[in-house]
């Protein structure tokens, strides 16, 4: 059973309040520099409610893009984002769910080896091979392009071995019924397996996607045509920008902007994500 207790409900949700005022307070000011003209910035005071300037800068932003650093349109930037977080999450998943169910459910010989070379690679993230990986892309002549920018971050041992965990709590009296009822390997996998993958699959999604979207050294290397920036790239140009003072107020529209896809990407599949990391029993 049980007991209601009123001070002890009182105090978490005070904690939990102060907890999402302590994240959300942040993301509230950079909402309320991006609605006040540059001038209204760099007096030291940064007013606490938002200003008259929301659709000018907002607008100037999206289509004008930053002069002074170099900066393309953020509306430009945002679809490169978008283009190489999903090509990259969607790479990720396909390539590591076929990947893991092959090792769980195909013999061949050295399948353990296999299975830990991928698991070894790990150890070997992009920063630490940055340079062979940049030399194959640039021979490859993928300088430039989207395939440059998302081919080489899309092998990934995590997703992979997530995936073969998963493989292996599903029954083997699914296999064999499918075996009777005449099921080949790619039927069982898009009638069987892949259903079954749906949480894992939506949760790996999300995390995937926004490790895509926040990349920024791989995309820094390989463009160097701004018809190909991220949005990442976009805001650091925006800060660095030499000989002038940064114009701070699209900066903070640019921020906030570069929030949406992500924030929308967690709503849209919250209840999936939230199942796919909890749920224990398939």
């Amino acid at each position: 059973m049980i007991e209601n207790r009123p001070i002890v409900t009182l105090v978490t949700h005070i904690v939990l309040l102060l907890g999402v005022a302590a994240v959300a307070f942040p993301i509230w000011l950079a909402f309320v520099a991006s609605t006040y003209p540059v001038d209204g910035l760099v007096s030291g005071v940064l007013p606490l409610w938002p200003g008259d300037q929301f659709w000018i800068n907002y607008g100037s932003a999206l289509t004008g893009g930053v002069e002074a650093a170099g900066s393309p349109p953020v509306l430009l930037m945002m679809m490169n984002s978008l283009v190489m977080a999903l090509a990259i999450a969607v790479g990720k998943i396909a390539i590591s769910i076929i990947s893991a169910y092959a090792i769980v459910y195909f013999s061949f010989p050295f399948r353990a080896t296999a299975f830990w070379i991928i698991f070894m690679t790990l150890m070997l993230p992009v920063e630490v091979r940055i340079l062979p990986t940049y030399e194959v892309v640039a021979n490859l002549g993928m300088l430039d392009s989207y395939a440059g920018l998302a081919i080489p971050l899309i092998a990934s041992a995590t997703a992979t071995f997530l995936f073969r965990q998963f493989f292996l709590t599903i029954p083997d009296e699914l296999l064999e019924a499918a075996r009777v009822d005449g099921a080949g390997a790619l039927r069982f996998f898009f009638d069987v397996v892949l259903p079954l993958s749906r949480t894992n699959v939506a949760a790996l999604f999300v995390i995937l996607f926004i490790y895509g979207w926040n990349q920024y050294l791989w995309p820094l290397l390989v463009t160097t045509d701004e018809s190909y920036y991220t949005i990442v790239m976009g805001i650091q140009r925006m800060v660095a920008v030499p000989d002038s003072e940064p114009l701070w107020h699209l900066i903070m529209a640019t921020a906030i902007l570069a929030m949406i896809p992500p924030v929308f990407v967690v709503i849209a599949m919250q209840r999936l994500f939230v199942k796919g990391l909890v749920e224990t029993e398939k």
